[in-house]
C-alpha cells in the first residue's frame, strides 16, 4: 500500500541534528519511496501522526536475549562484594546460564526469550542483535540461534544473530581454549553457516575467556565464509581484543572499558563502531569508563545496547541505556539518539537500511509522544512511545 505520514513532527536521523521537521514521508511495501514537504497524494493512502514526534525505529545492537536460567543469586553475591572473576571460576557465571540453556528446547527458549523481546519492541526498537554464547556445545549453541530466527519469524521485528560460542570454556574444556575452538566454536559456525543462522561472528576476548591469539582461527574461518566479525573486548582488563578485531575489520568491538587511544585509533580506521553497554558497567559497579573522549577525538562512531542478559546487564529498556549513556558516560542527546539509530544499525552492518529516514530504506519508525529527543531519554521508568511502524505498518 502506497502511505503518506503526515502532520509529524520528523527527525530524521542522517545527521547529529535532532531538531525536528515537518516532513511528510512516502511509503510502500515496507520502503520509504519518498521524504519531503507537501508530497504528492497520488491515490495514496494519507496516515495523520497528530503531530506526534516521528523518528526511526530503534536499534539494540548487542543483546543475549535468548537463555535458559536466571542468576539474580550472582547479583546477591556481588553486592556482598565477590568479583564477576571470582563468581566465574566458582562456577558461576555463564557457566551457570549454560547449564540451564543446555536444559531447554528450542520452543522453550523461545517462550523465554519473547517476553523480554515483546518488552524491548514496546519501546520503539526495530532491530535487535541476539547471540548465541550460552550452549557451548555445537547442538545447544545452535539451538539459540535458531530460537533468535525463530523470534523473528513470531513478531515484526528484525532479528540480527551473532554466533558466540567463543564466550566462554565450558568445564570439560577447562584451560583448553585452543582445542575448544578447533572442536566447537569453528565446526559449529560452519553448521550455523550452512543453516543460515550466523549474520556475524562474535567472542569474547578477556583473561576469564578468549585471548586474541585462540580467536584468530574463528575469525580467519569466518572471513572464508563471508561472514563479519565483532568482538567483546577490554570489558574488565586491556588484552590487545580492540586491536585484534579491527585489524579483521571488525562490524564493532563492545564494551572497552580498558581501550586506549590508540585502540580508538585504530578503530577509525578499520571504520569498526564502538558498542558501549552502561547496564553491565552499573550492574558490575565498575568504576573505569569507557575512552568516550578518545572516540570523539578519532572519530569512532559510538553506538549503546542494552546488553540484555541474565548476569551482568538484566535489562530490557533501550530507553534506561540511552539514560545510563548520558548519565554514566556523559553522552550528549545528539550522542545517545544516533547511538541507538543509525550508529547501531552500523555496528550490525546496516546502514542506510534501517535507523535512519531517507529514500531506500526500511519503512521502521517510533511515533513518541515527547516534543524532543531530550524528552525520550530524559524519564526513568516511563515509555513516551504513541506506536511502532515495521516495514510501513503499525504494529
Amino acid at each position: 500500500m502506497r502511505r503518506i505520514w503526515t502532520n509529524a513532527r520528523v527527525i530524521t536521523g542522517l545527521s547529529d541534528e535532532v531538531a525536528p521537521e515537518d516532513l511528510e514521508i512516502l511509503t510502500e511495501s515496507g520502503r520509504i519511496l519518498e521524504v519531503g514537504a507537501n508530497l504528492p497524494r497520488d491515490s495514496a493512502e494519507v496516515t495523520d501522526c497528530g503531530g506526534a514526534l516521528l523518528t526511526p525505529g530503534l536499534v539494540d545492537c548487542h543483546t543475549h536475549l535468548v537463555h535458559g536460567g536466571d542468576r539474580a543469586f550472582e547479583w546477591e553475591m556481588r553486592l556482598d562484594g565477590a568479583t564477576y572473576q571470582e563468581i566465574a571460576q566458582a562456577g558461576g557465571g555463564i557457566a551457570s546460564t549454560m547449564r540451564a540453556t543446555r536444559a531447554l528446547s528450542v520452543d522453550e527458549l523461545v517462550d523465554t526469550a519473547l517476553p523480554r523481546l515483546d518488552h524491548l519492541l514496546a519501546e520503539g526498537v526495530s532491530t535487535v542483535e541476539i547471540k548465541s554464547g550460552y550452549g557451548l556445545e555445537i547442538e545447544a549453541e545452535l539451538n539459540m540461534l535458531r530460537a533468535a530466527r525463530r523470534l523473528g519469524q513470531l513478531r515484526p521485528v528484525r532479528v540480527i544473530t551473532s554466533w558466540l560460542a567463543a564466550h566462554a570454556l565450558p568445564p570439560e574444556y577447562k584451560g583448553r581454549g585452543a582445542e575448544y575452538i578447533d572442536d566447537i566454536a569453528i565446526p559449529g559456525l560452519e553448521r550455523a553457516h550452512e543453516e543460515g543462522l550466523a549474520d556475524a561472528v562474535d567472542g569474547f576476548c578477556e583473561g576469564i575467556a578468549f585471548s586474541a591469539a585462540e580467536l584468530e582461527p574463528l575469525f580467519a574461518r569466518a572471513a572464508e565464509l563471508g561472514i563479519p566479525v565483532k568482538l567483546h573486548a577490554e570489558q574488565l582488563t586491556h588484552q590487545g581484543g580492540t586491536a585484534f578485531a579491527a585489524g579483521h575489520g571488525a562490524l564493532s568491538v563492545d564494551h572497552l572499558e580498558y581501550a586506549t587511544p590508540a585502540d580508538a585509533a585504530a578503530m577509525a580506521a578499520a571504520g569498526s563502531v564502538a558498542v558501549l553497554l552502561p547496564g553491565a558497567y552499573y550492574m558490575l559497579r565498575e568504576e573505569q569508563v569507557p575512552p568516550v573522549a578518545a572516540f570523539r577525538a578519532a572519530g569512532v562512531r559510538m553506538a549503546l545496547a542494552t546488553d540484555c542478559n541474565p548476569g551482568t546487564s538484566p535489562m530490557t529498556s533501550l530507553l534506561m541505556t540511552m539514560n545510563m549513556g548520558a548519565t554514566l558516560y556523559r553522552l550528549t542527546v545528539r550522542e545517545c539518539f544516533a547511538a541507538t539509530t543509525r550508529h547501531a544499525a552500523a555496528a550490525l552492518g546496516l546502514s542506510g537500511e534501517t535507523g535512519v529516514i531517507t529514500k531506500g530504506a526500511s519503512a521502521d519508525f517510533a511515533l513518541w509522544n515527547a516534543e524532543s529527543v531530550a524528552q525520550i531519554a530524559n524519564r526513568i521508568g516511563f515509555n513516551p512511545l504513541k506506536a511502532r511502524v515495521f516495514k510501513g505498518d503499525f504494529v
